[in-house]
């Protein structure tokens, strides 16, 4: 089988080439592509070296599942050229989410809306996969009525240039940005672009994706992203308003049994979920749950998870192995 691999250099490529290998994907033909400066130079991958392509070249080699990890012009250019070669296309970039024609998809949560004919997959936001981890189980449950979500979003985000900015601050060098105030020793109520009503890019991706994921539009969603100067992963304050009434001892026992999710709850031995142990591992991590006593049926959640990993990498090469499971190609 022979797997495509766009924007092999970047921070979630990079992190893909490691997934793609602990998913047991080694033994498949690699064909790493990259902007057109990189073409020819060498990655490993499987303590293998291989070259890196022009995208044209990866299409002519006709790959049956090609994931995408390099911006939505890019994909909104090239994936229909993969589709129409019968190959299954997973796109990390937010180009394809919101088309109603395409499925977006947390394997644990909705991989049955995928049929061998959707050619174009949309992984999710990174902040968006996390949440709806935690939500899937009590949404089914208890019927969420409303989500007040305030996110707490690592600088890997943005990409390497944002992680250079924050290096390069933390050492007192001159250097490129990526934001436009210092991120070292500082908080940015900023993640995405500024839309006319107030809110962000990322923040409106966290409510509309939520609601496809979770196939309801009725969830009331709102949220607040901030940048914050770490590298782990992103984490998330959640509270939740049920239609219906809950238990704790309830809640507990879904999220524990939810595939992919690990519960880290026991303050007084001050065990909770950070981005400083998430980072680098697979899991959705939730603690800090609690009854909200302020208003009916609401509790509290607080959900960290390495955004490199399920909130990208780990997610997209999960569809991948869903696809050749149900074999749809060979």
């Amino acid at each position: 089988m022979k797997i495509g691999l766009v924007g092999a250099t970047g921070l979630v490529g990079s992190e893909m080439l490691k997934v793609l290998e602990e998913y047991h994907f080694g033994d498949c033909e690699l064909l790493p592509a990259a902007s057109d400066k990189s073409v020819g130079k060498e990655i490993i991958f499987n303590d293998r070296s291989h070259k890196l392509l022009s995208v044209e070249e990866v299409i002519s080699r006709l790959p049956d599942i090609a994931l995408f990890s390099a911006g939505s012009s890019v994909s909104l250019h090239y994936a229909p050229l993969f589709a129409a070669e019968n190959c299954f296309v997973i796109d990390n970039s937010s180009a394809w989410r919101m088309f109603e024609q395409i499925p977006l998809v947390v394997p644990e949560i909705n991989a049955h809306t995928l049929t061998m004919s959707n050619k174009i997959i949309a992984n999710p936001n990174c902040s968006t996969i996390q949440l709806v981890m935690a939500l899937a189980p009590l949404h089914a449950a208890f019927k969420i009525k409303r989500v007040v979500v305030s996110t707490y979003q690592s600088v890997t985000g943005t990409g390497m240039k944002a992680v250079n900015q924050l290096m390069n601050e933390r050492n007192d060098l001159a250097g490129e940005k990526a934001y436009p105030h210092p991120i070292d020793m500082n908080i940015l109520p900023h993640g995405g672009n500024f839309e006319t009503d107030g809110y962000t890019t990322e923040e409106t991706k966290l409510v509309n994706e939520t609601r496809k994921i979770l196939g309801d539009n009725a969830i009331q969603i709102t949220a607040t992203v901030v940048r914050v100067p770490v590298v782990g992963g992103h984490s998330e304050s959640v509270n939740i308003e049920f239609q219906c009434a809950y238990s704790l001892d309830k809640v507990f026992e879904l999220l524990r049994n939810m595939p992919g999710v690990v519960v880290e709850d026991n303050p007084l031995e001050n065990k909770y979920p950070m981005p400083y142990y998430a980072q680098g591992k697979n899991e959705v991590f939730v603690g800090r749950i609690r009854v909200d006593y302020s208003r009916e049926n609401s509790l509290n959640l607080w959900i960290v998870s390495d955004n490199l990993r399920k909130g990208a990498a780990t997610n997209a090469v999960q569809i991948a192995q869903y696809i050749m499971a149900q074999g749809w190609v060979k």
